[in-house]
């Protein structure tokens, strides 16, 4: 019973974490964006609609969605 309190716990504690981490990649992209970046306009397209669609899952609430998103469009960007 003392595991499951935990991890309960844990979870609770985390989604706040995750929740302030999107505002922060979105402005990483964004930054990194404005200062211009080599990639193709298709490549450039695809980490614009990541970067959208990670606004929208943090929007709704699917932060660990959100990051992931956010994660794959920094990537894209070598950020």
């Amino acid at each position: 019973m003392k595991q499951l309190t935990l991890a309960a716990a844990i979870t609770l504690l985390a989604a706040p974490l995750l929740a302030g981490q999107c505002p922060a990649d979105i402005a990483a992209i964004d930054a990194a964006l404005a200062a211009g970046t080599e990639l193709s306009e298709a490549d450039l397209a695809t980490v614009q609609e990541l970067r959208d669609e990670g606004q929208s899952l943090h929007d709704a609430g699917d932060h660990d969605a959100s990051v992931q998103t956010l994660a794959d469009a920094k990537a894209m960007l070598g950020i």
